[in-house]
């Protein structure tokens, strides 16, 4: 059984294969596209969810000619993506933050469920941040730590999320449920399954 956070592998080898083929015949229009991939790698609906996803990710782009599409790799996408993950990065980690700031008062008020699904949302998410965080340190400068601050300040509020929780009246239902989800998320083995 494959979790929602472990790669889509058979979606990853049609990527491969499409953009392959965009790559290699760049003076390809739509239909000759289809002609080189279908049926041969996937049927013609796959080929179709397969550019959108390429197209959504913007590692290509469409160049229309009269009424034909020629899809085309994207120029300076190792650029565009990291300036995209930084702007999506820093867009939510003051949404979160936000968001942490107004728990404080609102917590207390929701039912079990919604303190766990809130709980569980924040975390997961100042997780993926901090992640974001990371690789934008790694492509800007393995050798220092760029954005110290927001680590430092992710850390802290996680620690506010838990210091919310601890002080919840359903602190003991609520606690293991979230530890649960949270482990899920942290304690991946180094090893394929």
């Amino acid at each position: 059984m494959m979790s929602q956070n472990e790669p889509n592998l058979e979606l990853y080898e049609r990527e491969r294969v499409v953009f392959e083929a965009i790559k290699n015949s760049p003076n390809s229009h739509h239909n000759e596209l289809i002609k080189q991939i279908v049926p041969k790698f996937m049927a013609k609906t796959t080929f179709e969810k397969t550019r959108d996803s390429l197209l959504d990710k913007e590692i290509i782009f469409v160049r229309k000619q009269g009424n034909m599409k020629f899809y085309l790799p994207t120029e300076n996408y190792e650029v565009k993506l990291q300036h995209k993950i930084e702007r999506n990065t820093t867009n939510s980690f003051h949404d979160l933050k936000l968001k942490i700031k107004k728990l404080d008062f609102d917590y207390s008020h929701k039912d079990v469920d919604e303190k766990i699904a809130v709980a569980n949302f924040l975390l997961k998410n100042l997780i993926h941040v901090d992640n974001g965080f990371t690789i934008l340190d790694s492509a800007k400068n393995p050798k220092r730590t760029l954005y110290h601050d927001e680590h430092l300040t992710i850390q802290q509020l996680i620690h506010n999320v838990f210091e919310i929780i601890r002080k919840d009246r359903d602190f003991e239902t609520i606690f293991p449920a979230i530890m649960g989800n949270l482990e899920i998320l942290i304690s991946r083995g180094s090893s394929d399954k």
